[in-house]
């Protein structure tokens, strides 16, 4: 349970940082910058499998058909919804209606309990707050509702695939599928103009983007859900914002508003009081050793 809430924790604030190094890449073709970020992604994921000695395993067409749609929706689909809804609405309405995923989380893992879902209410109330809500219009919302789709899938689809590949596995898989899948999407989108030579600006972005926000915050994403489970582990992606807001008062390029600071506090509270719905529910269902005997070190009644 605390790996899971450390590793969680630390996964959503990186994912955060991507807002304190867009402009960085600003001006790069956005389709044809995802592809390379993902191409550097997976050439690093692939080594970290080749380092920790783990090998191929054999998938069913059922586990490589989750597969494919994981990469397709919670990866490549995900980034072009989020940037045609920004497009079209500013960053604001996407950043409040994915501000919900906690709640949709919440639900996926079955009748959530009251106060997990209290949390994920408090989380997205906090989210919302600290991201702003956009004035936006109809094409930017259901493209928002697309990216809003994208990130469940990420973490839904990746469930059942866990058990059997772990977190290395479903992250190398993935990112690997999902470069074609983007490189596809650019030569559409962008035509020829889709690859350049990058600047050194941009070069160390894409670095950043590909190892932190990608290859780091996969694993430590990963490797959290089945111990949380999806309703805990939505609580934070609440701190996606939060994230956002102190790398931009680290870099210097944006300086927290009180609603900022309101909806970060918000969003604490949220995880808090989700989290404490757990920790009750585990100590009930943890009996105490019968009285007058004693308890070996391996926890078993003797």
């Amino acid at each position: 349970m605390r790996s899971g809430v450390a590793g969680a924790t630390a996964a959503m604030f990186c994912v955060g940082t991507l807002a304190g190094v867009s402009d960085l890449v600003g001006d790069y073709p956005v389709y044809g910058g995802q592809a390379v970020r993902y191409l550097v992604a997976a050439v690093i994921l692939v080594a970290i499998t080749r380092v920790m000695g783990l090998r191929f395993i054999r998938l069913t067409p059922r586990e490589w058909l989750l597969l494919g749609a994981l990469a397709l929706t919670g990866l490549a689909l995900f980034n072009v919804f989020v940037v045609e809804s920004a497009r079209a609405a500013g960053p604001a309405l996407v950043g409040t209606v994915l501000g919900t995923v906690p709640l949709w989380l919440a639900f996926a893992g079955g009748r959530p309990a009251p106060r997990l879902l209290a949390g994920a209410t408090v989380v997205v109330a906090g989210a919302t707050l600290a991201t702003g809500l956009g004035s936006g219009n109809l094409p930017g919302l259901l493209w928002a509702l697309g990216a809003l789709a994208g990130e469940v899938c990420f973490s839904v689809l990746a469930l059942p695939l866990l058990p059997k590949l772990g977190a290395i596995r479903v992250s190398t898989y993935s990112t690997v599928l999902a470069v074609p899948m983007l490189a596809a999407i650019g030569v559409v989108r962008e035509g020829p103009g889709m690859l350049r030579v990058p600047t050194t600006a941009e070069a160390l972005g894409f670095g950043y983007l590909a190892v932190v926000v990608t290859v780091v915050a996969f694993l430590l994403w990963y490797s959290s859900l089945p111990r949380l489970g999806p309703g805990r582990a939505g609580l934070f992606a609440g701190l996606i914002p939060v994230g956002a807001i102190v790398t931009g008062l680290v870099l210097g390029v944006a300086t927290p508003s009180a609603y900022d600071l309101a909806g970060a506090g918000l969003v604490i509270a949220g995880i808090l009081v989700g989290l404490s719905g757990a920790r009750s529910r585990t100590s009930e269902a943890t009996p105490a050793p019968p009285k007058g005997r004693t308890v070996t070190g391996k926890g078993v009644p003797f």
